[in-house]
């Protein structure tokens, strides 16, 4: 008959305790996970308001789709095909320095600026335009799928908003999707995230027809905090339905944070307040 080796029964001992031991570390980890996302789900999310700083005039013909603060001045994408431009704004005074047209048939969109470019979406076009940051010359044209909305940078990447839930961060070489994210509000996806704005680490997003900000972290897509804008604007300082909040520029430098909207005829600068 056949006798079992003594040697190997410790083995299959030993085996057998891994393979239990593999099993609960895992059960664990998954444990974890399910527990971190859960936590994460249920997190209160803050709301803040605003203090205003200083109000500037600001062009009330400018149907403003993007906004960046850059070397003292605003750069400032304008949208309505016939009516687009990309254009340098004096702050205190709203006087357009610079001005480039945007041709027709392109609605533009949101801009961002990195390693001395522009970036210029359009809306429904699927195309965007780059230019020379100092002179405005227009140097190249880049290509992206959906709808162009907002657009920021975290200096490596742009990111850029469709109107939906999602932000996509692309290559700024090759335009290719590094990542998306999924904005988040608990368990409610956030939908029509317009401009975009880096501001210390976090990804602040206006929200089409909202007098809200929703500060989102760049990594989860979880809403942080929302800044309550309303009231920024009086009673009769605006009259088409369609001049709403939407334009966020940040001044790193001085810790500076200025807001506007579409036809507004003012450009705040606010604090958060917390």
């Amino acid at each position: 008959m056949f006798v079992e080796p003594r040697s190997t029964r410790p083995l299959l001992v030993l085996v057998l305790a891994l393979s239990l031991a593999s099993l609960q570390c895992n059960g664990s980890a998954n444990n974890t996970n399910v527990a971190s996302n859960s936590a994460a789900e249920n997190a209160v999310v803050a709301n803040l308001g605003y203090q205003v700083v200083n109000s500037w005039p600001h062009d009330p013909d400018a149907f403003t789709q993007g906004l960046v603060f850059v070397d003292g001045k605003l750069l400032e994408s304008t949208g309505q095909p016939g009516h687009s431009s990309l254009r340098s704004v004096d702050v205190q005074t709203g006087k357009v320095l610079k001005k480039v047209d945007v041709p027709v048939p392109y609605f533009a969109e949101g801009i961002a600026v990195l390693n001395n470019k522009i970036y210029q979406l359009t809306w429904e076009h699927r195309l965007g335009f780059i230019y020379d940051a100092q002179n405005f010359q227009k140097i190249g044209e880049f290509q992206y799928s959906g709808e162009g909305w907002g657009l920021t940078t975290d200096g490596r990447s742009l990111i850029l908003s469709d109107g939906s839930n999602r932000l996509r961060f692309l290559n700024p070489d090759s335009f290719q999707v590094v990542k998306t994210i999924a904005v988040l509000d608990g368990k409610r996806p956030i939908g029509e995230l317009n401009e975009l704005e880096y501001v210390n680490g976090e990804i602040y997003a206006n929200v089409w027809h909202q007098d809200r900000i929703a500060a989102i972290d760049p990594e989860t897509g979880r809403v942080k905090a929302w800044i309550d804008l309303s009231g920024l604007l009086q009673p009769g300082d605006v009259q088409d339905p369609e001049a709403v909040l939407n334009g966020i520029a940040f001044d790193q430098a001085s810790n500076r944070l200025f807001v506007t909207g579409k036809l507004w005829p003012k450009l705040f600068e606010i604090k958060i307040k917390q």
